[in-house]
């Protein structure tokens, strides 16, 4: 089993930046990959960035060049740094661990205000 708490949603201006982490507990050793999803009102759950246990990372076209994923495996903690954000951006945003099965986080809110 693994544990995900998400933290650092709030109200920003576009524009801005922020930076949410995800604490990971409990079987982290088996922990594939992490990574961060969006959910939007009304629209499907989409990925916006995945770090693998070897420290690969890929991202949505939309966010490559403005957000980073990054983790301190000392903290057991994966970061999303998120800079240049639009109102697009808005949404709730869930972190997601991958060992033999997918866990996820309760959500953290973000919303980019124009």
């Amino acid at each position: 089993q693994v544990q995900l708490v998400e933290s650092g949603g709030v109200l920003v201006q576009a524009g801005g930046s922020l930076r949410l982490s995800c604490a990971a507990s409990g079987s982290i050793f088996s922990i594939a990959a992490m990574g961060w999803y969006r959910q939007a009102p009304g629209k499907q759950r989409e990925l916006v960035a995945r770090i693998t246990s070897g420290g690969s990372t890929n991202y949505a076209d939309s966010v490559k060049g403005r957000f980073t994923i990054s983790r301190d495996n000392a903290k057991n903690t994966v970061y999303l740094q998120m800079n240049s954000l639009k109102p697009e951006n808005t949404g709730v945003y869930y972190c997601n661990a991958f060992s033999l099965r997918h866990y996820w986080g309760q959500g953290t809110q973000v919303t980019v205000s124009s």
